[in-house]
């Protein structure tokens, strides 16, 4: 160090503890702001311990107390009490490099370094909302210049980390290079901040001196440890689980405080885990939540004709097949237009008579009397009609004045032929079908529905129908009708949805996919991955804070996406484990079967 800069730090440290006296002596405010946890801050003779009690404390273990509550300045801090600050975390970082070595030499100098420069941080404050809250930062720090072995350091440590932390929460200049991490391990104040980004841990050192995680710049509130109901059944560490005493202290592996296990919990298999190992097994959580839930229903379809539009070309007479015009399945037909032509011997007297008929009825009106003749002609024409001739077939064969020997038969509807029967040459006779024609600019597309959906299926409902053959498009269409029957062998209904094809994409016995949506409104909803399923039963883990995580019975509703309604066992606010449950629920077994056989744990004495 240079003689410029002791030189300085001597007249430095005179003006500080003067600045710092005539502060305490002027300022004299009622209750603080809570910083932590809410509770009113005491007098500066009460925010530090006593001498003896300080002793006291450092016998069993030099264990911080929880904090009362302190006050910080709410916003950034003034040009001059931000270099105070600065020089302050500087000096708390050479403290932390030798506490990660488990060394106190130097740390009287450091001590007392960062409790001036608090001092003339408070100062600067001239009284405003902190002021007390710094100077209890810098009672500690002289405090740990004091301190008579490590362990007495660190709790003190904790105690100066705690108002810088709180310091840099409210001005985010003061985080400028730094990087924190906290220690899950430690009871009082567990984080720390450094320089270098790689974990140097000051309240474990060397003995676990890679142990923490990165963290936030933000002091929380100190938890008030939940009550224990029931009787203690032993005290466990959540690093190692398999240590086990009868008494609180300390774990003889890790040095971690023993925590309390009740026997309701071992009962319950309550796993109490830490937040480290958390994240060392990937453990996740998720709060239970109220939430609209729309159901899906899917089910596979076949796309088919319209039975309503199919066709048959059907004789009414015997007769021999001349010519075939429409000669192949899957042919498209006009109506209209001919399939076929016909020699029948009964079909040509037929024409015959008619053609007989017509005469007469030309010679009765030069005679006076038509009225026989017409009636003649009537029930010739109609006979034709009714055996398949059009209006403008019986009309030609009038104009031609002799019957057609191989009289054209024309198709009675457009669409494409589903079915042939008959050659060209063959024999035919009355009531044979010839051909089946169906029209596809309107198909049918028939799914399955499972018997456990079919009450949400609704006659008028809008679906989706999707293809393999045509990936990424939709189709909109409707239920037209739902089968009143089920099918004995799939336990399944069948719903119709009826869908236009003017291009002809849907081909009949294509496999399609229908998707149905039913709006369920607000339902209690837990995450998919949370739920455990072991024979009967549905379990979940809740996370009941302080490490604890408890199984319990659910009975689920509905499955909507990748969430289930909640029936029973959950309420809404309550945090569940999502990820990592296998891992908590195989200890809460192996916890539960040790205590049952009483093997495989190691008592610590």
């Amino acid at each position: 160090m240079s003689t410029r800069t002791s030189s300085y730090r001597q007249w430095l440290g005179p003006v500080l503890w003067s600045v710092g006296l005539v502060v305490v002596g002027l300022v004299f405010r009622g209750p603080l702001v809570e910083w932590f946890t809410g509770a009113r801050t005491k007098d500066a003779a009460a925010q530090v311990a006593p001498a003896a009690a300080h002793e006291a404390h450092g016998a069993s273990g030099h264990e911080s107390p929880r904090p009362s509550g302190l006050a910080l300045p709410p916003g950034p801090l003034p040009a001059e009490s931000l270099e105070y600050a600065r020089a302050a975390f500087e000096a708390t970082e050479r403290m932390r490099v030798a506490l990660a070595r488990d060394a106190l030499e130097g740390l009287d100098t450091r001590g007392r370094e960062v409790a001036a420069a608090l001092r003339a941080l408070a100062g600067s404050l001239k009284g405003a909302e902190g002021t007390k809250a710094v100077e209890a930062g810098a009672e500690a720090a002289e405090r740990l210049a004091v301190a008579k072995d490590v362990d007495e350091a660190r709790v003190r440590f904790g105690e100066v980390s705690r108002v810088l932390v709180g310091l840099a929460e409210a001005d985010a200049r003061l985080r400028e290079g730094w990087h924190i991490y906290q220690c899950p391990m430690e009871k009082g104040f567990n984080k720390w901040m450094q320089r270098t980004p790689g974990l140097e841990n000051p309240y474990m050192g060397r003995r676990m001196l890679a142990c923490g995680a990165e963290s936030e710049w933000k002091v929380e509130a100190a938890a008030k440890p939940a009550p224990v109901p029931g009787e203690v059944a032993h005290y466990t560490c959540p690093m190692h689980p398999s240590v086990k005493q009868k008494e609180a202290g300390k774990c003889p592996i890790c040095g971690m405080d023993l925590t309390p296990v009740t026997r309701e919990e071992l009962e319950s298999g309550v796993v109490l885990i830490d937040s480290l190992r958390r994240q060392r097994i990937g453990v996740k959580t998720a709060p239970v939540k109220v939430g609209p839930m729309d159901l899906s229903v899917r089910a596979l379809g076949r796309v088919t004709y319209d039975e309503t539009a199919l066709v048959d070309v059907t004789l009414k007479l015997d007769g021999f097949i001349h010519k075939l015009h429409v000669d192949a399945t899957g042919q498209p037909v006009k109506r209209g237009e001919a399939l076929f032509t016909l020699y029948s011997p009964e079909l040509y007297a037929a024409q015959q008579e008619y053609l007989l008929a017509l005469r007469s009825q030309v010679a009765a009106k030069d005679s006076g009397a038509p009225e026989r003749a017409d009636s003649l002609v009537h029930a010739s024409r109609k006979r034709l009609e009714l055996w398949g001739l059009t209006q403008a077939q019986l009309d030609g064969i009038a104009r031609r004045g002799e019957p057609i020997e191989n009289l054209p038969f024309l198709a009675p509807a457009s669409g494409y032929v589903l079915e042939k029967t008959v050659v060209e040459g063959a024999a035919v006779r009355a009531g044979d079908r010839l051909y089946r024609i169906a029209p596809l600019d309107k198909v049918w597309v028939e799914a399955d529905v499972y018997e456990a959906d079919l009450p949400r299926v609704k006659v008028g409902q809008e679906v989706e129908v999707t293809l393999p053959y045509l990936p990424g498009k939709t189709f909109k269409g409707r239920v037209g009708y739902l089968y009143p029957t089920l099918q004995a062998s799939t336990r399944t209904g069948r719903l119709r949805v009826e869908l236009r094809n003017p291009a002809l994409e849907l081909k009949p016995d294509m496999y399609a996919e229908v998707k149905l949506k039913v709006e369920g409104g607000a339902r209690l909803q837990v995450p998919e991955s949370a739920v455990l399923y072991t024979g009967p039963r549905r379990l979940v883990f809740v996370d009941l804070g302080e490490g604890r995580m408890a199984p319990r019975e659910v009975k689920l509703g509905v499955h909507a996406g990748e969430a289930y309604e909640v029936l029973e066992g959950l309420k809404a606010g309550e945090v569940v484990v999502t990820s990592g449950n296998f891992l908590v629920a195989a200890e809460s077994r192996i916890r539960s079967a040790a205590d049952h056989w009483g093997g495989g744990e190691h008592e610590a004495e």
